[in-house]
């Protein structure tokens, strides 16, 4: 799970890094409060990498993602990247998870065998 989630963290680095590029041709907003917001939501996005695996990191990048959405308010595109990326990391939590018990079911398999 950890992989794929923080494959769509760090995609979300990128699109919030370039949506900080279309909210500066806004004039009612103001350059330093873009890269702020943008900074940390970027920061955010990769030190959630290394929350995934401890307790809560999954419910932040659900946090990661409603921000994301909200972020539509000032860059109107990123209604659609938002929920795209949380639908994105439903994917990545869900079949993650899958994926961790096939790979720890076929440990266990491989274990309870005798070795030749």
């Amino acid at each position: 799970m950890r992989t794929l989630c923080a494959s769509t963290l760090i995609g979300e680095f990128f699109v919030i890094a370039f949506a900080g590029l279309v909210a500066m041709k806004d004039p009612d907003l103001a350059t330093t409060t873009v890269w702020t917001v943008c900074g940390i939501g970027m920061l955010l996005s990769v030190l959630l990498c290394g929350m995934l695996g401890r307790r809560g990191g999954v419910e932040l990048g659900w946090a990661l993602q409603i921000a994301l959405i909200a972020s539509g308010f000032a860059v109107p595109l990123m209604f659609f990247m938002g929920a795209l990326f949380a639908a994105l990391w439903w994917a990545s939590v869900h079949y993650g998870r899958k994926i961790d018990e096939a790979k720890a079911r076929f440990a266990a398999q491989a274990e309870a065998q005798p070795q030749a």
